[in-house]
This record gives structure tokens, sequence and C-alpha cells, in this order.
């Protein structure tokens, strides 16, 4: 199902499963998903709310632990590690883009964009940087502060936050979810270009068919199962599918 042709993938779910609670309120939230993101690929992960995409991120980007299964961050498998090590990982290997921003309101977007290696210690790589802010276009706005900035451009500062360690992958969940469609649609570009243009690779929760047509590849889940994949998406088949999963119905699960 799974195109190989382009080499190992960046991350790889084995088998996962994640289940919540026990008895009467368990709830099973993936159910034995297997599943290869390609290296500097835009994979977007759709389903109905309450299919298990949040939580496949969440245990891809070493954000939760699964009940059974394995995670590999390229050739490195997530549970072998001690939490120092997986700090590390997630700190050195793993960008983040959340659908709230999560930027420091009292620092500016220069700063913030710099947070995570001013943290570790790590030198900024100039060139990057500028590189970086030029294709996200936030040059002149590079000493406001959050609150000086419109939604699209708060999102746009942690895009860039996220792509300046050069991590092997970019999770980014619902990116668009707080946004109008027009800074929806800058965010998506910068993030499609970060494919096209560095090799980013790059998995997205959406629910937003046109969010989902900016990707390579959309991946279908329901019920915590993965059941269905599409090469080359558009808005239309994205949402005719999705018409698909209404019509059967599922269970509000994780």
């Amino acid at each position: 199902m799974t195109n190989h042709d382009s080499g190992p993938p960046a991350a790889k779910a084995v088998d996962l499963t994640k289940v919540y609670g026990a008895g009467d309120t368990q709830v099973v939230a993936l159910d034995g998903v297997t599943v290869d993101f390609i290296a500097s690929q835009f994979t977007a992960i759709m389903g109905p709310s309450g299919s298990g995409k949040s939580t496949l991120m969440h245990c891809m980007a070493a954000l939760d632990t699964p009940t059974s299964g394995q995670v590999f961050i390229g050739d490195v498998e997530l549970s072998a590690l001690n939490d120092k090590k997986l700090t590390r990982l997630r700190r050195d290997r793993i960008g983040f883009v959340f659908q709230a921003f999560n930027l420091v309101p009292t620092l500016t977007a220069r700063e913030n964009i710099t947070l995570p290696l001013d943290i570790a210690g790590t030198r900024v790589d100039r060139d990057w940087f500028e590189t970086i802010i030029s294709t996200v276009g936030l040059s002149d706005r590079l000493k406001h502060k959050p609150n000086e900035l419109s939604g699209g451009q708060q999102q746009r500062v942690a895009c860039a936050r996220a792509l300046l360690s050069k991590p092997e992958i970019v999770f980014a969940d619902e990116p668009t979810g707080n946004l109008d469609s027009r800074s929806g649609a800058e965010v998506l570009a910068f993030l499609r270009r970060s494919v096209r243009e560095f090799g980013q690779t790059i998995v997205m929760v959406t629910h937003d068919p046109g969010a989902a047509a900016h990707a390579d590849r959309v991946l279908f889940l329901g019920d915590g199962r993965l059941v269905d994949e599409m090469i080359d998406p558009t808005a239309e088949k994205v949402l005719e599918r999705m018409k698909g999963f209404d019509a059967v119905g599922t269970g509000q699960v994780g």
C-alpha cells in the first residue's frame, strides 16, 4: 500500500495499540496501526472525530506512550530510550507545530523561533535562519511580540521554530485549526515548500479537506484503524472519502 521507492521511512509505527481506561470504561484509541512515514514527504492524517488521529500523532512524536507496538524515528525505537534520551530525541530530531501556536508572549518573533536552540545551548545556523525567515515571509516582523502579529503570522513563527533545528520529522496537529482561510493557506504553502525545497518530512493531522490537499498522501483512520490511503489528494476526492465515513458512522473513541 505504501510507496517504499523513496528510501527508508523517517518514522514508522508497527502494530501500534493505545488503550485508555479498563473494564466498562475501556477505550481503544489505536487498534493495531502499522504505517510508514516516508522521508521528504508530506503526509496528512484524517478521520472522523475520535478516530485516533491525534493519539497516533502523539505516540509517533513521543508525547504519549503506546500500550503496545513499536514507534521508530529513523532506526531508533522509542521504547528502548530512557527519559533523558527520549527528551533529547524530541528536542533534536522532532519538530512540532500545534493548533494553539504555543508561543511565549513576552518574547519577540525572533526569540520565539530560536528558543529551543537557545535552551539547548545550540548555535543558530544564521544562513538557515535567514532561509527559513524569507521562505516564511517574516523578515519585517522579527522584533514583534506575538500579540502584535496576526494568527497566520504567529503560526508561521511556530513553523519556523519547528524547522530551525533541521528535525528529521515535523508533526503538525491541526496547524490551520485556529486560522482564517487566507492565513491557513499561507501556513500550508510554507509547509509544502519546506518539503519541496528543503526535503523536510511533515506529518499533519487535519479535519480540513483543503488542508489535506496540500499533502503528498492522506491516511484515513476510522475507529483506531488505518482504513484507507490516498496518493496525490485533491480537496474534492478527500471530501468524497470523508462522506463515506459519515455514511458508515463511527464510534466516538480517543
